[in-house]
């Protein structure tokens, strides 16, 4: 997309309203099957489920490319969204947007936050990692010690913020100077890294998701890694989670992989996906209010939620019947729960 294009749209108006400090599950996506050719696709961006309706709404502006949302902890009136043609930000709850970012700065895919410093902002890309300590004024390279730039993820230890986690097309590397330098994290292997995330209740616990090679996981809070699913070794590995109530149960899913789960932190696991309608699964969250509901989404053929860990899989209704509302037939590049302000 043309950079005027998107600057057109930042100041896209959005008329959703949340109540104050919810955890909300977000998509980002591009609508991809039975496109209709047109220079913005109609139903891509982010999206925000609202249970009270069981519908999906758009937040902000319609881009082809948004690959995912951060909400400054210290104050989620702030958002910013990695894009194809860099950052864009809104300063008051999605009502109004600007990009933040030059020609430098583009095909962003991953927005990590100081959770002590908001002015403190890190972004992967695949151009390697971009930084602002001016709570997105302005922008800097911080690519020093890598080998590789191309970047699918980053992660801020919430424990230790000056400490982050990258994900590579070369394997996981850490910074301990908030960025300034990098270093490879030599027991994860050599190949992209597609998805990293992190369990909240025990905070030593990490898994990632690799491209050709399945799933690695650490229990020392990244410092070593080992590889675990063996089912899935061979796997491109789009989607990784961790239960925020029960650091036990793990979960993974992937291109012709399906989902699988683990109910005894990463020694066994089970193919829990048979029920999607889908076996290319490219996102997977749990919900984040202890229930231990899990969601999927499968390439172009929805988003579903489980209850039962697998047994039984639910399309909500709207989703089902293709009703507006729905982000059926969607790519979803991210799917997370994020907190958002009023």
């Amino acid at each position: 997309m043309k950079r005027s294009i998107l600057i057109f749209f930042a100041f896209f108006i959005s008329t959703l309203s949340l109540a104050a400090g919810e955890k909300t599950l977000f998509a980002s996506l591009a609508m991809t099957k039975a496109q209709v050719s047109s220079p913005v696709p109609t139903d891509s961006g982010i999206f925000l489920y609202r249970p009270s309706d069981q519908r999906w709404h758009r937040l902000g502006p319609v881009i082809q490319q948004v690959s995912s949302m951060s909400t400054d902890p210290s104050n989620p009136e702030i958002i910013f969204l990695a894009c194809g043609n860099g950052i864009l930000r809104s300063q008051n709850n999605g009502n109004t947007w600007r990009e933040v970012t030059g020609w430098r700065e583009s095909d962003i895919t991953k927005i990590a936050i100081d959770p002590t410093n908001g002015q403190k902002i890190y972004a992967s890309s695949a151009w390697g990692v971009t930084i602002s300590r001016d709570g997105g004024e302005s922008w800097s390279a911080a690519n020093e010690g890598l080998v590789e730039k191309s970047s699918r993820s980053i992660v801020v230890d919430h424990l230790n913020p000056e400490r982050l986690l990258l994900a590579t097309a070369a394997g996981l590397f850490t910074s301990h100077d908030s960025a300034e330098t990098w270093t490879q994290i030599p027991s994860t292997p050599n190949i992209a890294i597609l998805r990293l995330a992190r369990n909240n209740t025990n905070p030593d616990l990490w898994i990632a998701g690799t491209e050709g090679a399945g799933v690695i996981l650490s229990s020392d809070n990244g410092e070593t890694w080992q590889p675990t699913a063996p089912e899935l070794s061979k796997a491109n590995i789009y989607g990784v989670a961790t239960d925020p109530s029960n650091s036990k149960i793990l979960a993974a899913g992937g291109w012709d992989a399906g989902l699988w789960l683990s109910t005894d932190e990463g020694k066994n696991w089970v193919n829990s996906g048979e029920g999607l309608p889908s076996q290319n699964v490219t996102a997977t969250v749990f919900d984040q209010d202890g229930s231990g509901r899990i969601w999927v989404s499968t390439f172009e053929e929805g988003t579903y939620h489980s209850d039962d860990l697998g047994i039984t899989w639910i399309a909500d209704e709207v989703v089902a019947q293709g009703a507006r509302g729905s982000i059926y037939g969607a790519y979803v590049y991210d799917l997370d729960f994020i907190t958002l302000k009023e």
